[in-house]
């Protein structure tokens, strides 16, 4: 299906008006017109790109100004902005990697922090037994804070039975959940205090629920400070500084944003009939339903949701999304087709 605008509450096919359920844009900003006026406005303030090394001479206000929105928002002692959430997973695991003697990843991590011979964190149902043996070690546990198919967060607290001699660095993507989980919608991060955990780092894409193309990391100062005197780092050019100082400018409709998603789901919530072959929580935006042909009846009721092959499942995937701009008849129709055939 090709569009011609940008796939907000309604898409328009061949001429006909469909109810869009997919996409990532969770806060609904990209259509958003206070927020697009801000950006506007920060486009003509900075330009369209700055393809500088953030490491020259001239320094941009807008970066300092973004950041410190970010560590804030996220609740870090720091942050750092890059082109892409890809970039910045990539960059992070090219600096652990020399100082890292073995890789640990959940299932289904995403790309963006797959690190080369890195091991299953689980054997079978049980913790890799390379966690528990005797040997000295700096390891790195890599995990999407919310895994592909799932409507909760990790579940990290599995790392207080590694053995005592792993010094452990946790790496997490917030991709799906920077902007939702968490107080404002601050993310997981802040709330994992393991006692075993020397050091945690975030990364995150921005082109999802903060509406803007460009990758964060926050962690630790001295983390933050390494990664922006990487080889890699100082040869890039930046994120695009107007979306930078947009997120800062925006902390107001970020948080309106937030209110009225949880308030969509807690609508769900109230109306939609609990049943084992919806997969929803009130907290996520995303429902996962396991009815035979529910694609064929969401078309026929001119409704579109996320549709594709899923490289690691054999299903098609049906993914739900709802967003920040969804109305309450909007609302009423997906629960109602779900109320009707998930028996």
């Amino acid at each position: 299906m090709k569009v011609n605008q940008f796939p907000d509450r309604i898409i328009e096919i061949d001429n006909e008006e469909y109810l869009y359920f997919g996409g990532t844009a969770y806060l609904g900003l990209p259509t958003h017109p206070e927020f697009q006026k801000l950006l506007i406005k920060n486009i003509l303030q900075w330009g369209t790109a700055y393809g500088s090394s953030r490491s020259a001479n001239i320094q941009l206000t807008a970066y300092e100004n973004g950041e410190r929105f970010l560590a804030n928002y996220i609740k870090a002692d720091a942050a750092l902005t890059l082109s892409s959430g890809m970039l910045a997973g990539k960059l992070v695991i090219e600096i652990l990697t020399p100082q890292t003697d073995c890789f640990f990843h959940f299932p289904d991590t995403h790309t963006a922090i797959k690190a080369q011979n890195s091991l299953p964190i689980f054997i079978g149902k049980k913790l890799n037994p390379r966690l528990l043996d005797n040997v000295t070690e700096k390891i790195t546990i890599l995990t999407d804070s919310v895994p592909s198919f799932h409507i909760k967060p990790i579940d990290v607290t599995i790392l207080n039975s590694i053995a005592s001699n792993k010094e452990i660095t946790l790496v997490i993507d917030e991709s799906h959940s920077l902007g939702i989980l968490g107080t404002n919608g601050c993310g997981i991060y802040s709330t994992i205090n393991l006692p075993n955990i020397k050091r945690k780092i975030m990364v995150s894409s921005l082109g999802k629920a903060f509406g803007l193309t460009g990758g964060v990391i926050a962690s630790d100062p001295e983390f933050i400070n390494q990664m922006a005197a990487h080889d890699t780092f100082v040869a890039s050019a930046g994120m695009n500084a107007a979306f930078v100082q947009t997120m800062a400018d925006a902390s107001a409709i970020y948080l309106q944003q937030h209110q009225k998603l949880k308030d969509n789901l807690k609508y769900i919530e109230a109306h939609l009939i609990k049943n084992k072959a919806v997969h929803f929580d009130p907290n996520y935006p995303l429902i996962y339903p396991e009815i035979e042909g529910i694609n064929e009846i969401f078309t026929a009721n001119k409704i579109i949701v996320t549709n594709f092959k899923y490289p690691t499942d054999i299903r098609d995937l049906n993914r739900i999304v709802i967003t920040a701009n969804h109305k309450k008849e909007d609302l009423d129709k997906i629960i109602q087709i779900l109320n009707q055939n998930q028996f």
